[in-house]
C-alpha cells in the first residue's frame, strides 16, 4: 500500500503489515499510519486481491 503526501512517500506490505520504504515522513506519521494501515489491512488485502485475481502483497 502507498501512501504519499507532499514529496513525503511511503510504502507498507499488506499481508504482514510492515514498513517496505519511507521518502520523508518522520517515525511519528509512520507509527500513526501504519495503524491506519493495519486497522484496514483485511479490506485493502482483499481489494488487492479482487483486483490482481490471487493472493498477492
Amino acid at each position: 500500500m502507498h501512501v504519499d503526501r507532499g514529496k513525503c512517500s511511503a510504502k507498507f506490505w499488506l499481508r504482514r503489515v510492515a514498513l517496505a520504504r519511507n521518502m520523508g515522513f518522520p517515525a511519528h506519521e509512520l507509527r500513526r499510519i501504519r495503524e491506519v494501515v493495519e486497522g484496514r489491512q483485511p479490506e485493502r488485502l482483499e481489494a488487492w486481491n479482487e483486483f490482481f485475481g490471487h493472493e498477492r502483497g
